[in-house]
């Protein structure tokens, strides 16, 4: 064989070898790229589910919010103890009722709620539309009158801690209010002497019963509940 004829041979082999080596890095990069549109396809599904998920269960929430509106038991904040607070108070209370609503909203049996003495210019109505974002489409009710305008003595059950009765259950006729105070405002039998001068039936949450006390930074035990905490603790009764 002539070193031409065999140079030739060379060549044409390196050709070839050059030639299955761009074969080769195609296929690469076309399963590289199918990998990747496999990916994208499968986050782009898995963001509609999820996307679709969140809206069913918006809609769930929404749904069982009006049911109670129209059967369920009311859950009123009594708003006219505004006197009793400062103004760092104030902006506490307004976090617990956005709580507080967000609690009942992803309860399977929520309450309606219902804000009375939500005096329009008030501290308590200007913070809470300035701490919540969305607040003004909160499915509840809020008005300026007072709870006794709005519904029967008999129906009316104000939650005090200083109640000598236990809520057990949760009675879908009647009416039960919170003491807008937050937790740090502790004032002794306010809420219940508050109640027995309307002749207003009274209850306390069965912390005693179901709750361990703690310890606060002033050395003596405490079963008075945010209001949050009070959806929160019948809700883990099963209510």
């Amino acid at each position: 064989m002539s070193l031409c004829s065999l140079l030739c041979q060379q060549r044409n082999v390196l050709r070839k070898q050059k030639h299955w080596e761009k074969v080769i890095m195609a296929k690469k990069r076309k399963r590289t790229q199918e990998r990747e549109r496999r990916k994208a396809r499968q986050a782009e599904g898995k963001g509609t589910a999820e996307q679709h998920s969140k809206r069913v269960l918006k809609a769930i929430m929404k749904e069982r919010l009006l049911e109670a509106k129209e059967s369920g038991p009311r859950l009123c904040v009594d708003l006219s103890m505004a006197d009793h607070m400062t103004k760092k108070e104030t902006s506490r209370l307004a976090a617990q009722i956005r709580r507080l609503y967000g609690a009942n909203r992803r309860a399977k049996k929520p309450f309606w709620l219902c804000l009375t003495e939500f005096v329009m210019g008030s501290s308590i109505y200007e913070e809470c539309f300035r701490m919540n974002d969305g607040f003004s489409n909160y499915l509840m009710d809020t008005t300026q009158e007072s709870y006794l305008d709005l519904f029967p003595l008999d129906t009316i059950v104000y939650l005090t801690p200083d109640s000598e009765n236990v809520l057990e259950d949760i009675d879908p006729k009647k009416v039960y209010i919170l003491g807008g105070l937050v937790d740090e405002s502790i004032h002794k039998k306010l809420t219940l002497q508050r109640a027995r001068d309307q002749s207003l039936q009274t209850a306390r949450l069965p912390i005693r019963e179901y709750m361990v006390k703690t310890i606060n930074t002033k050395n003596y035990h405490s079963e008075t509940l945010a209001i949050n905490q009070a959806v929160a603790a019948k809700k883990n009764q099963g209510q």
